[in-house]
């Protein structure tokens, strides 16, 4: 077998940590690139076409485009920043030959750049570096580009892994240069050192054909796309090909359409070559990992390996009062056929079964990686409950090991007192500490995940917002020491029906409400938070006695106070181990798991647990 080395294509993955102009860059290699027509109007964050990526301003799934320059199709695999999807990358990363790091010319390399990274140079890819964003004024151009020198040295796995191209840019004005002092005025020096630096894609267009599955799409005309590279072979439309899955018999199949990437836009073809990634339709019951090979002579390419998830958190058929108003989805067969759904694409997801037909234990890579998978379903009209997350445990020598994280914070002085004192009642250990010029002090703990748990909510604010935090696994370690609880008791409604500014005032008198008058509530609902340990029931529906001596101003004086909006991140942050996060289309409302006060108070005089919380 010879491998032939295609000029006319380069493949390149761009990674980088959240925020650091990298779907920006993106869109400026795809605009001049001219993917478009000449005045189309296509906007910004072009890439990122899953709404909840444009809300959160983060990239969520790995995609596909290209664009064609100087006779040479590039195709651009724009991967996830946030550590949470790591498992993005680790999948996408073997159909690249070249990898763009992207570098904040003010922030530096962050813990996700060091991971991302990681996983590059781990497959052998071909590195090169930008430095983004250096026409801010506060940029640090130069003590960056060393930061990055620094990091490769402990990373790269190769000496030729040292020797990469440095270019500077300005993605948000859509310029990258090569040279500090020349002129730069558009991406043409970008375009120049991919070409120079990103290896051709090598494969013996005689040989059987492989192609390993990456990605997987699904349409409703066309069935299951699996999305891969062509590593060796022709790929031609209509042949007989067989599907490997891990450790099973080769089954056959038929393709039936060939697409390869044209600018952001899927183009027919008859067929492709080694070095091409394409989307295949035909082959069913597709997973990532798998290999479409040759009928005549399969074989297998090594499978991609994913990391172990480490937060998991029950997922539950609704068992509110309310179920069936909000949403159209509501069943345990709804659900876990949902969940499953969601295993062809999300690879670092597990889905587990429990003894409770209608519970099932979900894990994935952190809070934020299950709250968009939450966020997800309830825009799709399903209504469930979800409980806290919780780390995932492993025994090890008949010790109970959990995973850790290092915690990397950066923010002013005078928050750190209270940012220590909470992360020490969260088993943190401090490991470095340092006062930059900028008046900003930069600080990195070592912190179990079960730490990190309502930690976000907590940095944002006691920091006001004047702060950046990011964590990223580190190992497992033996589980040490208990958490110290931030919050108090919670506000549990005694009856059902809709609240009333009465009901409410008395409700505000020892705590906080989450509700407005008129919301219609349920016996055990969490209504609020109050400051004193110890749950407190409460009729937040009960108005107030008429009489025959009444002020029509009586009442003016008192007003409520501001409701607390709990976004779905701070609510399960926010519940504790025997409550629930209800969720469906319209609302997120805070449960208890045993609705009944009588059946709580029984439960705990008995010393018995919450009836299910599968997680623990």
């Amino acid at each position: 077998m010879t491998d032939l080395q295609r000029k006319d294509i380069r493949n390149l993955a761009i990674i980088a940590h959240v925020d650091h102009g990298k779907t920006t860059l993106v869109d400026a290699l795809l605009k001049q690139g001219q993917v478009f027509r000449a005045h189309q109007q296509v906007g910004e964050l072009i890439m990122d076409t899953n709404p909840l990526e444009r809300e959160r301003g983060i990239t969520i799934l790995a995609k596909n485009a290209s664009v064609t320059y100087r006779g040479v199709k590039i195709n651009i695999i724009d991967t996830p920043g946030h550590a949470d999807f790591s498992g993005e990358v680790e999948r996408v990363m073997n159909m690249a030959d070249g990898c763009l790091l992207l570098v904040d010319a003010v922030d530096g390399p962050m813990p996700q750049t060091t991971y991302v990274l990681r996983q590059a140079l781990e497959q052998n890819v071909t590195p090169m570096v930008v430095i983004n964003k250096i026409d801010r004024p506060e940029a640090r151009v130069a003590e960056v580009e060393a930061m990055v020198q620094d990091l490769f040295l402990e990373l790269a796995t190769d000496a030729d892994q040292l020797d990469f191209p440095v270019l500077y840019a300005s993605a948000k004005q859509g310029w990258a240069t090569d040279d500090l002092d020349g002129p730069a005025t558009d991406m043409q020096p970008l375009f120049d050192a991919i070409l120079d630096s990103v290896p051709l894609p090598t494969g013996d267009p005689d040989a059987p054909m492989q192609m390993l599955v990456a990605a997987l799409d699904y349409d409703n005309y066309l069935g299951q796309v699996a999305i891969g590279r062509i590593t060796n072979g022709t790929l031609r439309l209509r042949e007989q090909v067989a599907l490997l899955h891990r450790d099973a018999e080769p089954t056959p199949h038929s393709v039936e359409r060939v697409f390869v990437f044209r600018g952001m836009e899927r183009v027919e073809a008859t067929e492709a070559y080694a070095g091409d990634i394409v989307a295949v339709t035909g082959p069913e019951g597709v997973a990532i990992g798998d290999t479409i090979a040759s009928a005549e002579d399969p074989r297998a390419l090594p499978t991609i390996d994913i990391q172990e998830p480490t937060v998991r958190m029950t997922f539950g058929i609704s068992t509110s009062p309310f179920v069936g108003r909000e949403g159209a989805h509501c069943t345990s067969r709804n659900l876990y056929d949902r969940l499953i759904r969601e295993l062809r694409t999300n690879v670092s997801l597990r889905v587990e079964t429990t003894p409770s037909p209608d519970i099932f234990v979900v894990a994935g890579r952190g809070e934020l990686h299950l709250s968009i998978l939450v966020e997800t379903m309830r825009r799709e009209q399903f209504e469930f409950q979800v409980s806290r997350p919780v780390p995932v445990t492993k025994t090890v020598d008949g010790k109970v090991h959990e995973p850790y994280e290092i915690l990397h914070i950066s923010t002013r002085e005078e928050y750190v007192g209270a940012l220590t004192e909470y992360l020490a009642g969260h088993l943190a250990q401090l490991r470095d500490m340092r006062y930059g010029e900028d008046g900003y002090v930069y600080m990195e703990y070592r912190i179990p995940t079960r730490g990190l748990i309502g930690f976000n909510s907590f940095f944002l604010r006691t920091t006001r917002g004047d702060g950046v935090h990011n964590s990223s696994f580190e190992s497992y370690a033996k589980m040490e020491g208990e958490i110290k609880s931030q919050r108090g008791g919670a506000l549990v409604a005694s009856d059902g029906g809709p609240a009333v500014t009465y009901g409410l005032l008395n409700a505000q008198r020892r705590g906080e409400t989450f509700i407005d008058p008129g919301t219609q509530v349920y016996e055990g609902m969490v209504v609020g938070c109050r400051r004193q340990e110890g749950d407190l029931e409460i009729n937040v529906c009960k108005e107030k006695k008429l009489t025959n001596m009444r002020s029509s101003t009586a009442d003016v004086a008192e007003r409520l106070n501001a409701t607390v909006r709990l976004s779905l991140e701070e609510a399960l942050e926010f519940i504790s181990d025997d409550e629930l996060v209800e969720v469906t289309p319209q609302n997120l409302r805070l449960r208890k798991m045993e609705l009944s006060a009588h059946d709580r108070k029984r439960q705990r005089r008995d010393g018995a647990r919450p009836k299910v919380n599968a997680s623990r």
